[in-house]
Order: structure tokens, then C-alpha cells, then sequence
């Protein structure tokens, strides 16, 4: 086969439910196929796009993917908690078969259809709070959040946004100045968009035991002071910081904004699109703490890998924005919106979000036995199947990054997908698809253990 041949279908192994739930190396890694691929990307694809893993993958389904040499990997990332439902989920197959051989395509601000209407209704029923809501439904997570911020402004008149510290909300314009981290979202690529100010977040392996409640007295000390509340429309924030490193805020911190927002007129939007769809053992991360946000930005877990995003919130918000101010030629699309009625409903009839405790339940004691043994961890941290180990100088605050890294491409090299984030690098984050069989996981934990003591 001539290297400009696109593989065909039928040389996959199928993929979804019916695939062996099994590690399984076959050729050294990457096997000769995946480096025949990575030769023609590099003639093809721009050098701006990297991957963490050498290979390409053919299947995927439960908590495995297949790569085109027939390596099996055990998969503790969801393609960044996308996949939360797995890769190709018997429901959201079938959902998206059905409507592909209906019609692909109308946009919705055109001829509009059923499924955008019925996944808004679904958002609307799903998301917290009893109140009367509105949903317009989007492509991407940074796309929901600019949504997000045009409907705050449209609805407060005012123009400030106030983000935190260590956040993540995007690769727009906008968005990359609402992201915290310079490289690699940020470098090179400024002017950003202006009245977006930042303050701190309640980091507790770094705040030096200070409380929620103290955390947030302080970031509303600085809104006072430096923007002022009549000037800001929204706060906007991550109940559990994705990107960040998987900081999760200490108790009282998110309450008190949401407080201190009520009080002064401001909305609060809860970007829920790492968190959302179960992955916490929530349906949503802000629901730990009883916060009911005035918007919410959801993404990735929604559709079962298919390109949606959503906001969603108070009628009286969503209903702000003059007609044809929100929308977008994709925006909502059908094939995406059949993913999402398909992935909603496998999260309801499986119980997704018990089976993201049961991942916890899991995962934590043995994260935090590694704790115990390895100097090199600082801190374990997350909720649900959304964990993180922070790596540090043993005996040190210290970020260290270079362990991360050998740790995450230990793990890569014995054919377990992890991921790792962080402001500072030094974060290996684990997001588990939720159907993942427990074994399965189990495994891939003993993989990771062993990468750890290789560190020396």
C-alpha cells in the first residue's frame, strides 16, 4: 500500500463494547505503522498540533484503545474527559447512525430540528437549580464560555470578567486571556481581549492552610479594590480547575463567591466543562457545596466524542441576548446533538456518576498509598474519576516537573494513557472513561506504581 493510502475501515478491529478489555503489546512502541503515520503527518499536519501519545489509534470502546499496529492501551485519559461514556457507546452509536442517514446538516438558525430542542431540554432539566432555564447549544468548550461571557455582558450591561488564577477556559482570543498559563496557550500569540481581571484561587497544597472562606475574602478584597463590583459582569470560574493542575478549592471558597455575587448583582458562571456529565460523582462539580451558578459552560463529556458545547442558565439571562446575537453556522448540529441524547442517556440508565464514586473509590486509597511511599508526591487530590497526583522536590514544595514527565511516559511505554497538566507541569491527572471494567483499572494502577519506582 503506497504511504498516501488511507487505511480502510474494515482493517480496524471493531471498536465499542465488543472490544477485549485488555492491555495487550504486540510491537515496540511506536510499532511500525504508527511511525509511517507520523511521517506523513509530518509532511501534512502543522507542527503547531502535538500529541501525547507515538501512536495512532484505530478502535476504542470500554476503557481500552487500539492502536493501528493492534496495541491495546489502557485509557485513564477520555480524551481529556470526553469519552466519559466510552468511545463508542452502544446508545450514542445508534443515535448518530440514525441520524446520519436522516441529514447531516441544516443549521439550525436556518431549518431548524428536534434534536438541538431535545438536548436543550435535557441541559435545562439536568443542570442545578429549579429554576426556569435556557440553553444555546455551540462546537466547543472555549466557544460556550465567550457565549458565556457575551450573554453576562448582554444581560448586566456591564463589561468586567474576573477569572482566577491558574484557570483554563480556551484557544479563542478571548478565552486566551481568560487562561492563566502563558505557555503553550498563550505564547506569541497576544493582543488578547481587555476588562478581564485576575485574582487569586483557593489553592489548598499552597495556600498555607488558609481557609475557603479566607481564600475568598481575599479575591473579593481585590474585585473591590482593583475593578469594582458595579463594573463586573461575571465571575467565572472552574468548580475544579481542569488545565490547572485539578485544584480543587477548599470548602467555603466557591459558596462565598457565589454569596458575594448574589449580593452585588454579578454572574456567576460555573465552567463545568472538564467537570460536568458525572465525572466528579456529581452531575456537576459546583453541586458538592449546594452552588447553583447563573450560567453554565458544558463541553467535552456531553456527546460521547462528538464536537457540542452548551450554555445554559437563568431565562431571564439567556433570554437577554437580542435574537440572532448567539448561534454559529455547526452550532448544535444534529449528528452532534444524536451523540449527546445518546451519551445523556447512557450516564442516566448506568448510573455514570456512581460508578465515578466507585472510581474514587478505587483509585484514591491506592494513589495515596503511592503517597506514602514516594517523597516525590506532594499532594493526591480530585473527586470522582477526576484525580491528580501533584510531583515535588521530596522534602519541598517545589514543583517537579521532570518526574511528571518520567512517570507519564513510564506509564506510556508499558501501554497505559495518562495525562498531565498543571500551571507549573508537575500534575499527573487521571480521567478514566466511567465505563471502564474495574480490573482494567486495577492494572492500569499497577503500571503506574511501577513507573514510580522507577524513579530512583
Amino acid at each position: 500500500m503506497a504511504s498516501t493510502d488511507i487505511v480502510p475501515t474494515t482493517a480496524h478491529p471493531v471498536g465499542g463494547p465488543s472490544l477485549p478489555q485488555e492491555r495487550r503489546l504486540v510491537t515496540a512502541i511506536p510499532g511500525p505503522r504508527s511511525v509511517e503515520l507520523a511521517a506523513r503527518r509530518a509532511h501534512a499536519v502543522s507542527a503547531g498540533v502535538s500529541s501525547t501519545l507515538p501512536v495512532y489509534v484505530a478502535a476504542g470502546g470500554g476503557g481500552v484503545l487500539v492502536d493501528v499496529d493492534g496495541n491495546s492501551w489502557i485509557d485513564l485519559g477520555s480524551g481529556i474527559a470526553v469519552t466519559s461514556v466510552g468511545n463508542a457507546a452502544e446508545a450514542v452509536v445508534a443515535e448518530v447512525g440514525a441520524q446520519v442517514q436522516a441529514f447531516t446538516h441544516t443549521c439550525f438558525m436556518v431549518a431548524p430540528y428536534e434534536g438541538y430542542v431535545a438536548v436543550a431540554e435535557h441541559l435545562n432539566r439536568l443542570t442545578p437549580g429549579q429554576h426556569e432555564k435556557r440553553s444555546a447549544l455551540f462546537n466547543s468548550g472555549a466557544e460556550a464560555v465567550e457565549n458565556a461571557v457575551k450573554i453576562a455582558r448582554a444581560a448586566t450591561g456591564r463589561s468586567a470578567i474576573v477569572v482566577f488564577e491558574h484557570a483554563y477556559h480556551g484557544r479563542t482570543n478571548l478565552t486566551m486571556a481568560l487562561t492563566a498559563k502563558n505557555m503553550p496557550y498563550k505564547q506569541s500569540f497576544g493582543p488578547f481581549a481587555g476588562e478581564v481581571y485576575r485574582v487569586g484561587m483557593s489553592y489548598p497544597y499552597r495556600d498555607g492552610g488558609r481557609t475557603g472562606e479566607q481564600a475568598a475574602a481575599e479575591a473579593i478584597r481585590r474585585i473591590h479594590t482593583e475593578v469594582g463590583e458595579s463594573n463586573v459582569a461575571a465571575l467565572l470560574i472552574e468548580p475544579i480547575q481542569g488545565e490547572g493542575g485539578f485544584v480543587v478549592p477548599a470548602p467555603g471558597f466557591l459558596p462565598a463567591l457565589a454569596r458575594y455575587a448574589h449580593t452585588h448583582g454579578i454572574l456567576l458562571i460555573a465552567d463545568e466543562i472538564q467537570t460536568g456529565f458525572a465525572r466528579t460523582g456529581d452531575l456537576f462539580a459546583c453541586q458538592h457545596e449546594g452552588v447553583v451558578p447563573d450560567l453554565i459552560t458544558t463541553a467535552k463529556g456531553i456527546a460521547g466524542g462528538l464536537p457540542l458545547s452548551a450554555v445554559t442558565g437563568r431565562a431571564e439571562v439567556m433570554d437577554a441576548v437580542h435574537p440572532g446575537g448567539l448561534g454559529g453556522t455547526y452550532g448544535g448540529n444534529p449528528v452532534a446533538c444524536a451523540g449527546a441524547l445518546g451519551a445523556i442517556r447512557t450516564l442516566e440508565e448506568q448510573d455514570l456518576t456512581g460508578r465515578a464514586r466507585r472510581i474514587e473509590q478505587v483509585m484514591l486509597p491506592r494513589l495515596q498509598a503511592l503517597a506514602e511511599r514516594h517523597g516525590v508526591v506532594g499532594e493526591v487530590r480530585g473527586r470522582g474519576a477526576m484525580l491528580a497526583v501533584e510531583l515535588v522536590e521530596p522534602g519541598t514544595r517545589e514543583p517537579n516537573p521532570a518526574a511528571t514527565t518520567a512517570v507519564a511516559t513510564a506509564c506510556h511505554a508499558e501501554g497505559v494513557l495518562v495525562l498531565t497538566a498543571g500551571s507549573y507541569g508537575n500534575v499527573l491527572r487521571f480521567l478514566p472513561p466511567l465505563v471502564i471494567p474495574e480490573p482494567l483499572l486495577l492494572e492500569g494502577l499497577d503500571v503506574l506504581e511501577k513507573a514510580f519506582s522507577q524513579l530512583g
